[in-house]
């Protein structure tokens, strides 16, 4: 069925908006977007859709077709540590702008797993805001709305995550990526060559965002810019790239991770629309073990998955997202796809094709 089918089937009326969003896999530019480098992500297949309509009460009830039951949960209601808030959250800032008044009526289905680092939350949001919106007949620019999604993982959900998930899931589509500049939210989409294809794989290491260790980094990061007296750790003048061998650790790792990936995912881009693979491989796999080596995000088991990956024939191969488990994407030839990856799997029994 339909979501609209759906909608009616459980809530015994047509909803009054729908709309979707999709996941997405980070190409290279980690923890960059919140330091004010350059991201580059694109816009998997799989993708989040929402029905909705207002209902007489003040309740928001959602109906996940992940979940057997409808959860009611009273329109204003605080975070709650539970999957509902990324909804209700939406919810909430809808309200603030208008779009939304008293209780509603919610419906998702969505084909982007959860805690994989592909942007599930940030598809979510995204999708009832734009869905919300459009109930309203308020027209809305994706930028816009990236920044409203942003908002609402920052100050609702308390994740102090950047804005490429956000611009990414709204602004690029399969088959391309977006080249984000987080500084001023300038950005370029770029056609992903024929012959590429990257393959984004789950470790089978679930992540939560939520569980301290990205807020730790992220807090790492502004102590690093603190220190050097930068309002971007990105963007450092040459007297503050002086200073960078004078910080403790693991400030003085973390900025060197940082920096060095923004300058990476410059380089990237570049490889990228000169259809320049090896380039692009090489720069794929140099984020990895920087990610590993001086961001300590990564873990055993996806360390020797990338390596393993690298070994049996990818061009290239990175930790993807904001780390401690979840997906890797793999760079290939278009020759290559199919007997690569059903080789891959084989080998690890716990990891699955996203």
């Amino acid at each position: 069925m339909t979501p609209i089918e759906q909608f009616s089937s459980i809530f015994s009326g047509a909803p009054a908006a729908t709309a979707s969003a999709p996941g997405r896999v980070n190409l290279i530019g980690e923890h960059t977007d919140y330091n004010g480098g350059a991201v580059l992500p694109a816009a998997l297949p799989c993708e989040v859709r929402v029905a909705l309509a207002p209902n007489t009460t003040h309740t928001v009830r959602v109906r996940s077709t992940r979940f057997d039951q409808i959860i009611e949960r009273p329109v204003g209601d605080p975070k709650r540590d539970d999957w509902t808030d990324y909804a209700i959250g939406a919810l909430e800032k809808a309200r603030s702008m208008g779009w939304v008044q008293a209780g509603i009526d919610l419906f998702i289905d969505s084909d982007v797993p959860d805690g994989a680092g592909v942007s599930s939350s940030a598809a979510l949001i995204t999708a009832i805001l734009r869905a919300a919106a459009k109930m309203k007949g308020t027209p809305t620019d994706p930028v816009a709305i990236a920044k409203h999604a942003r908002a609402v993982e920052n100050d609702y959900i308390g994740m102090p995550c950047g804005i490429m998930d956000q611009m990414a899931v709204g602004l690029s589509h399969p088959g391309s990526a977006l080249a984000l500049n987080t500084s001023d939210l300038s950005y370029e989409v770029i056609k992903i060559p024929d012959h590429w294809r990257f393959v984004t794989i789950h470790s089978g290491v679930r992540r939560e965002l939520a569980d301290g260790r990205y807020k730790a980094r992220f807090e790492e990061c502004a102590e690093a810019a603190r220190y050097l007296g930068a309002d971007a750790l990105c963007l450092l003048d040459e007297a503050q790239r002086a200073k960078v061998n004078e910080m403790p650790e693991p400030l003085k790792k973390r900025t060197r991770h940082v920096t060095s990936e923004h300058a990476r995912t410059l380089a990237a881009t570049a490889a990228l629309k000169a259809e320049d693979m090896d380039t692009f491989a090489r720069l794929m796999s140099v984020s990895h073990r920087s990610y590993a080596q001086d961001f300590e995000a990564s873990t055993p088991i996806i360390d020797a998955m990338v390596a393993d990956a690298i070994e049996s024939g990818a061009k290239g191969a990175r930790l993807t997202g904001g780390g401690f488990g979840g997906c890797m994407v793999v760079l290939l030839d278009r020759d290559q796809e199919n007997v690569w990856t059903e080789s891959f799997l084989a080998r690890h029994p716990d990891a699955w094709r996203v």
